[in-house]
């Protein structure tokens, strides 16, 4: 009998793939809300959705190479007060960074998405990576400059 696993099934499959199963076994899946009968309607509305969310996908991942061109080794300039010896007081991160990105570029990226090799610290020009969706990664750089008052 042919089922719709609605949950991942251990040695059978994953969630949304269509399997043969015996009789009495599938009726334990769809007894226990693991999966539905793969009736022509049911199957019509498994394809549906998955092609929904490749379109989905897509949309995304066009979207992150429109915004990779955008932003590509580009600067961005921080300034920040200075404590003693020329330190910032605190650090730059990367919240600091997804803001001034959303203000010079008019680009909102989350600022999870941006991957700092160490603390930012201290003035001077820091490179960062921004994944932008998987295999779509940038590289920019920020510069944090004394604020002037």
């Amino acid at each position: 009998m042919k089922v719709i696993l609605l949950e991942n099934v251990k040695k059978k499959g994953k969630k949304g793939d269509v399997v043969e199963v015996l009789g009495g076994h599938a009726r334990f899946l769809i007894a226990n809300g693991l999966a539905k009968e793969a009736t022509k309607q049911s199957l019509a509305e498994l394809y549906s959705k998955k092609e929904s969310i490749e379109h989905e996908k897509e949309m995304e991942k066009a979207k992150a190479e429109e915004i990779a061109e955008i932003i590509k080794e580009k600067i961005i300039k921080i300034t920040s007060k200075a404590g003693k010896n020329g330190k910032l007081f605190g650090s730059v991160t990367t919240k600091d960074i997804s803001n001034k990105i959303k203000e010079v570029f008019g680009v909102d990226i989350d600022k999870h998405k941006i991957v700092l090799e160490s603390d930012i610290k201290a003035f001077g020009t820091y490179k960062f990576g921004v994944k932008l969706y998987p295999g779509i990664n940038v590289q920019m750089a920020v510069m944090i400059a004394e604020e002037q008052e």
